[in-house]
């Protein structure tokens, strides 16, 4: 009977023929499970928390963290993430969905691209193994830059292979490649220079394996590389304008000069992705091997397709791992190519077996890859809390946007997110310690951001002895203050009766009207 079950399981996947209905499936199983666990911190609390600031803002133009011009990324997923966030509320979905909607363009452009140039079996299975391995199942339901960058390497990269497909053939090309331009534009947008280097060296790679030198030149049409730089230059060049030393910020520091920083949080040796690729798409990468074999990449017929990809993986694969700092989301446009030459070994090994075993195993693979993902994300939702969740059950009812947050010593990215606060936090450190620049961290991120806006960074961070002055002159509603309980020994008016939440690392106090109703505020010279 499971063996029948896994066996049907198989067979209706590659025997799929509406598209639509299989691209409708593949969304809600990336959506379904995105908004049951909370933000993670401090990359989606992060990257969130900067979307949220952008709706409540009001300005559309200048990402900023904590009020500050926050120069680390592009715009992209920012603009993607206020609109949700706007259209469908502050939610863990809504938060999430520039990463699932961008995984589904990746997914859609690699089902269209081969059931043109190869056959609806091989787009069918792509889909199914791609969308179930963890690591893009992960990485669609991660509120960051890395799933929608690697979409975007994704679709111009297979626009523009389209287009030098369909070019040799004699058939209409230039839509395709103009589709190659407009997304290189967009992976400029969404993280920077990689969105149109990463995909014009593959492609370039490609064609001088192919032999296929006459292309190259019909591939760089003037007025493309015009259109490119149309979409892309007015946004830099307003922070410039904006901002005097943006572009040397944002290119030559975070492009070039940070590769030769010590100070990295995420330093790996340079075979770090290979395990990273193995563990994160099982139960498909023991399959990849099977592609190894030069029969396999030189068979007649599919030796376009195949060289892409094998081409595309490799490209990625060694681009990522030559700098020292590496993250697993890094590695993403790779998935795509990978899950392309497993699936081909798979529909080879399936024609050559016994038709009944052959598809029940390639079943009971389908079975195992859901479970795993699904598992995934449920373990992450139970081993990683956010105490944002149960906070903000506790103190949404009294809390107003209007409010003012103080935090000690700490950035909690999704407190104002969590809580719906207009107001931007007061932050409060030693601004002057001297290990601030020594690696990556919340404090390095203000202050480089701050560096941008003089005035709001002497209103935004604050240093410790400058916090009760400025308490006792605010006469705005409650001042939240959260940090960890040991800091209420700093000052007096952190009493235990003012804990409105707690556990055991962090609190939060509430004051309200504390200049009023606090002897404390009056003996002071500047209480006003």
């Amino acid at each position: 009977m499971l063996k029948r079950f896994l066996a049907t399981t198989a067979e209706g996947v590659l025997g799929i023929r509406s598209p639509a209905f299989l691209l409708l499936v593949c969304a809600l199983w990336l959506a379904v499970l995105a908004g049951i666990r909370p933000l993670m911190l401090p990359d989606e609390g992060r990257y969130v928390g900067v979307a949220w600031e952008m709706l409540t803002s009001g300005d559309w133009l200048t990402p900023t963290l904590d009020g500050l011009p926050f120069f680390h990324k592009p715009p992209l997923f920012y603009w993607l993430t206020a609109l949700a966030l706007n259209l469908f509320g502050a939610n863990g979905w809504a938060a999430r969905s520039a990463s699932t909607l961008a995984a589904m363009i990746a997914v859609a452009a690699l089902h269209v691209f081969l059931r043109r140039h190869a056959d609806k079996r091989l787009a069918n299975l792509v889909v199914a193994v791609l969308v179930t391995q963890p690591l893009f199942f992960g990485g669609a339901q991660f509120a960051n830059l890395d799933m929608l960058v690697a979409a975007m390497i994704t679709v111009t990269i297979l626009c523009g292979a389209h287009a030098v497909l369909s070019l040799e053939r004699g058939q209409p090309y230039r839509a395709a490649l103009a589709s190659a331009y407009v997304f290189a534009a967009l992976g400029v947008l969404a993280k920077g220079l990689i969105g149109f280097v990463l995909p014009g060296a593959i492609l370039l790679a490609w064609l001088l394996v192919g032999k296929r030198y006459q292309v190259i030149r019909s591939l760089l049409p003037l007025r493309l590389i015009f259109l490119f730089v149309v979409l892309v230059m007015p946004w830099f060049w307003w922070m410039e304008m904006s901002h005097g030393g943006f572009l040397d910020y944002f290119f030559v520091y975070h492009h070039f000069q940070r590769f030769a920083e010590s100070g990295f949080n995420s330093t790996k040796p340079f075979w770090f992705y290979v395990p990273v690729l193995l563990l994160g798409t099982l139960p498909w990468s023991p399959w990849i091997y099977r592609a190894c074999s030069r029969r396999f990449l030189q068979e007649e017929g599919q030796f376009a397709i195949r060289s892409l990809m094998v081409i595309w993986l490799l490209v990625v694969l060694v681009f990522f791992s030559w700098p020292s700092s590496k993250l697993a989301g890094y590695i993403l446009p790779a998935l795509p190519p990978l899950a392309c030459l497993i699936a081909d070994v798979l529909l080879v090994w399936l024609d050559g077996a016994t038709r009944a075993n052959a598809r029940a195993c390639l079943g009971a693979s389908l079975l195992a890859a859901v479970i795993l993902c699904s598992g995934l994300v449920v373990g992450v939702a139970l081993r990683y809390p956010s105490p944002s969740r149960s906070l903000s059950a506790q103190v949404l009812p009294s809390f107003r946007p209007g409010d003012q947050i103080v935090m000690l010593d700490e950035y909690q990215y999704d407190l104002p997110f969590s809580l719906g606060a207009a107001r931007n936090p007061w932050v409060v450190s030693d601004w002057n310690r001297s290990d601030l620049f020594a690696k990556d961290n919340w404090r390095r991120e203000l202050y480089d951001a701050g560096q941008f806006d003089q005035v709001k960074k002497r209103e935004r961070l604050l240093f410790p002895d400058e916090l009760s002055a400025r308490v006792c002159r605010y006469s705005g509603g409650a001042v939240w203050v959260w940090g960890k309980r040991g800091w209420g020994s700093r000052y007096p008016y952190l009493r235990d009766e003012a804990i409105v939440f707690a556990n055991e690392e962090d609190t939060l106090w509430r004051l309200v009207d504390l200049h009023q109703n606090l002897n404390y505020c009056a003996e002071m010279p500047n209480s006003g």
